[in-house]
């Protein structure tokens, strides 16, 4: 994906979240010249991988396959893994119309998955078989805003504006925006987007930027290299 590209989706996504009367944190806006000088000051940020993020899943076709998502919190695996302290985090993200989040589970996290407004917000779901797999027969249960519900194989869950699903470790899950654009919100455990996304086919979880201009602002995926 080129810089260029990965820009203007930063502009419309900006534009997009204001809309909803959505605030972002400051850190938001800090320039990759002003996270290079305050690097001592953002370790928590780069550390926890908060910020903007944007991927294609390695198909370099975004607006058929990808997401555009901002951590805006997360906690420490280390506090995760002895049971007390910030084990929780929090993501905006946007699916566009038609734009497909290929099919995933995750290893260790719960998530909730909030349609926070515009269009409906599709989810196809699968069971895990007992070596992780898909499960093609087996009836999906998932619990949305308190109430059970049961799905078939492969069904596709559909959240009105205001309605959320709660996912756990080992639901295989795929969505998109049905009708248009949608702001999705997540809260859940401490997330880990370099080691725990499992996709069904085999797929880049972050996209390789052509540097054909400057970053108007650093990705996640940046910060490695530029800081």
């Amino acid at each position: 994906m080129k810089r260029s590209r990965v820009n203007e989706i930063l502009r419309e996504a900006d534009s997009y979240i204001r809309s909803f009367g959505y605030v972002m944190p400051p850190f938001a806006y800090l320039s990759p010249n002003e996270m290079k000088a305050r690097r001592a000051d953002l370790s928590t940020i780069v550390e926890r991988r908060l910020g903007w993020d944007v991927t294609d899943y390695g198909k370099d076709d975004f607006d058929r396959m990808g997401l555009f998502l901002f951590t805006t919190r997360n906690g420490d695996a280390a506090d995760l893994k002895a049971g007390g302290g910030m084990l929780y985090a929090e993501k905006i993200m946007i699916s566009r119309h038609d734009q497909y989040s290929p099919m995933h589970r995750h290893i260790v996290k719960a998530e909730d998955i909030i349609n926070r407004g515009g269009a409906k917000l599709a989810i196809q779901m699968h069971e895990s078989a007992p070596d992780g797999s898909v499960d093609e027969s087996a009836e999906v249960t998932v619990v949305t805003d308190g109430i059970t519900r049961r799905l078939p194989a492969g069904g596709v869950l559909m959240l009105e504006p205001g309605e959320s699903v709660t996912l756990l470790p080992g639901n295989w899950h795929a969505f998109w925006g049905e009708g248009g654009d949608v702001l999705i919100g997540e809260v859940s455990t401490v997330n880990d987007d370099l080691t725990d996304n499992v996709f069904r086919e085999p797929l880049g979880r972050f996209s390789e930027i052509e540097e054909d201009e400057d970053p108007m602002l650093l990705l996640v995926s940046d910060y490695d290299t530029w800081l």
